[in-house]
């Protein structure tokens, strides 16, 4: 039987063709000009700070200047969609973050933002913990103290978080499965909850450790578990909350470098050895060290596996809260 190629066939394998020889061009001459890093948040804070080290280590990989872009606004959702509506070519980048490419999505309503649909995965960077603690005047020095007393002042104790941040989720998910009665206290902005649990206005909180750690080595905050799976070296003494009989918490905060969909497959792998090889460094993980973090390194197939879980497990989260913005 003689098989028939019709001319429609033949000129769709030669389009296919081209296009497979203009992608590995592109990806052999990449990068020829300088490359954006968009990041959602202000200058200055631990995020940015990240984004800047990945930036340099990707400068460092591939020999091209990466000039990061701060566009903040709207719980990170401006900077997403500026990244996630530029052409998929290597030269606009996105460092997100557990916010915004975990609970953003599920947070913020009518906002369109899908991550692993609008984002091609490139490399994980960094896995904050999240630790929960409580001020000198709450007499607990274990999550099974903290429960007792809650539950001996039912309606008395508060916690305070922006909406739909992760102390908020995460505070709310404690006192869920821990079945005690405490009020949530909403706050525009993190600093003045911390001030507010500092001076016992509230009463516990689970934050990450970029954030708490200085109040705990000063003294004004106790810490009494850790949310994840295996316990802090900078506190080994603290149990982890599974440890204590909440298995449900081992969610860190988290960053990473992820591309607009459609970006190559090459370059994707040509930005994640370059990020990889900085992670590794001792400089990075010094780095690192003083926003209590520990880089993440893997490859673009295990990072994109990682943010559609994270988004599923944050976006329950938000569910159970009931937390909402329009937008």
């Amino acid at each position: 039987m003689t098989a028939r190629i019709t001319r429609r066939t033949l000129l769709a394998g030669v389009a296919a063709a081209g296009a497979s020889a203009a992608t590995r061009a592109s990806a052999q001459s990449y990068p020829n000009r300088p490359i954006k890093l968009i990041v959602p948040f202000p200058p200055g804070g631990p995020i940015d700070t990240m984004s800047r080290l990945a930036a340099q280590h990707i400068t460092t990989g591939l020999g091209q200047q990466v000039v990061v872009e701060n566009r903040p606004g709207a719980g990170s959702t401006i900077g997403f969609k500026a990244a996630a509506s530029s052409p998929p070519d290597g030269y606009t980048l996105f460092f997100g973050s557990s916010g915004s490419l975990a609970f953003a999505p599920s947070l913020y309503v009518n906002a369109g933002l899908d991550p692993v649909k609008m984002f091609a995965p490139i490399a994980s960077f960094a896995l904050l913990p999240h630790v929960m603690v409580v001020p000198e005047t709450v007499p607990a020095t274990n999550v099974a103290e903290f429960v007792a007393y809650a539950k001996a002042n039912p309606g008395k104790l508060n916690y305070g978080a922006g909406l739909g941040t992760p102390p908020h989720l995460l505070s709310a998910l404690f006192a869920n499965k821990a079945g005690i009665d405490v009020t949530y206290v909403p706050y525009q902005g993190a600093a003045q909850s911390v001030t507010d649990l500092m001076a016992g206005r509230n009463h516990y909180t689970i934050d990450g450790t970029v954030i708490l750690m200085p109040h705990i080595r000063s003294g004004k905050f106790r810490p009494i578990g850790f949310g994840r799976s295996e316990r802090w070296h900078e506190l080994p003494n603290v149990a982890t909350l599974p440890e204590q009989g909440f298995p449900d918490f081992t969610l860190d905060a988290w960053t990473g470098v992820v591309a607009p969909a459609g970006t190559p497959e090459p370059i994707l792998t040509r930005l994640n050895a370059a990020i990889n090889a900085g992670l590794s460094s001792p400089e990075t993980k010094a780095a690192l060290d003083r926003f209590s973090s520990v880089a993440r390194i893997g490859s673009p197939q295990d990072f994109g596996a990682f943010v559609a879980d994270q988004g599923r497990r944050w976006g329950a989260l938000v569910k159970l809260t009931g937390a909402k913005i329009e937008g």
